[in-house]
């Protein structure tokens, strides 16, 4: 047979003890004090003991009240987390929302402009692979990501690219100039893996996994201990200490990958994706972005002209971030 102990028997015990006394507790909890001493008796009768030795001026605890207190403490703490992780404040929106992990130092700056424009939204945040967040997305367990994939996020999204991120080689493995060069590599299914693979097969070079890790700091880690070569995004020697590898005739790394904001249709509240963007492209400001290549005549029309991609990834600056080419794909 299972007992059930309410919380708010538990809480009414809590608030006699720290505010000491059965009145005070009733005026904290907006009870009366009858009910107070209800509860108490109740719990008494739980724990088939009195709850407090003596309840007179010197309120004090018996020892099996003591040790119920310490419960009670801790399952009233445990309910509070999860009703604010569920239950937003009043007036308060609650969002999810996903960072591709190479992407996780955004976090700060993001946090920072979007609560001091939007202070109503609460967010609960994860890090991942793309991939895997896309999958959250459309399944609804996210409302928002950021992520660094060439694929769009699944049916019932909208999405908007912010720019292309540079990619960059680091690692120095100890390895022959004719043994297979060894890799540190995210699993399948990985946008980045696939375009590693290509770009070493396209240059007749010959590869061998190395370290495989679904967690970057493994990724880093492998590539700091000389394990294996890496491909990840180009100011990584700052952000982590990376090495840049340096090896003859190892061609250019991928081609920018996009960098995309993602939001579940519908599921955001208004004004969030306009302020989203705001703070996700002030956040990205010190990483080496990119913007991404015009279509349709737009494209015919830019040619080579200023402010172009060039073959190295570069610009020449002369243009404003990918905001204008990019105004309303999300309306």
């Amino acid at each position: 047979m299972h007992h059930d102990l309410q919380i708010n028997r538990l809480r009414t015990l809590v608030a006699v003890v720290e505010l000491g006394g059965f009145r005070r507790a009733a005026e904290s909890l907006h009870i009366t004090q009858p009910a107070v001493s209800q509860q108490i008796r109740q719990l008494s009768g739980f724990i088939r003991s009195p709850v407090f030795a003596s309840t007179g001026r010197n309120l004090r605890l018996s020892p099996r009240g003591e040790e119920l207190l310490r419960y009670a403490r801790r399952m009233v703490a445990l309910n509070d987390e999860a009703v604010d992780r569920f239950i937003p404040q009043a007036g308060h929106v609650m969002l999810s929302v996903g960072v591709a992990s190479q992407l996780a130092e955004v976090l700060p700056e993001f946090l920072r402009v979007l609560n001091r424009g939007m202070p109503q939204v609460q967010l609960s945040v994860r890090t991942g692979a793309s991939e895997e967040l896309a999958a959250q997305l459309t399944g609804g367990q996210l409302d928002a990501a950021l992520l660094l994939q060439a694929d769009p996020p699944g049916p019932g999204t909208d999405s908007l690219e912010l720019g292309r991120m540079r990619l960059a080689w680091f690692g120095r493995p100890a390895h022959g100039e004719r043994e297979a060069l060894p890799l540190a590599l995210f699993p399948e299914p990985c946008t980045l893996r696939g375009r590693v693979r290509d770009a070493l097969d396209a240059a007749g070079i010959a590869w061998r996994i190395s370290y495989e890790s679904g967690e970057l700091i493994g990724l880093r880690s492998a590539a700091k201990a000389g394990l294996g070569m890496t491909c990840l995004i180009a100011n990584g020697d700052e952000l982590w200490g990376l090495t840049p590898t340096v090896r003859p005739g190892l061609p250019s790394p991928p081609a920018p990958l996009p960098v995309t904001m993602a939001m579940a249709a519908g599921a955001v509240p208004e004004g969030f994706t306009g302020m989203a963007e705001k703070a996700f492209r002030q956040a990205l400001r010190s990483y080496p972005l990119v913007s991404p290549p015009a279509s349709g005549p737009q494209a015919a029309a830019a040619g080579a002209g200023p402010g172009n991609e060039r073959p190295d990834g570069s610009t020449d600056g002369s243009t404003d971030e990918a905001g204008p080419v990019l105004a309303g794909a999300l309306a």
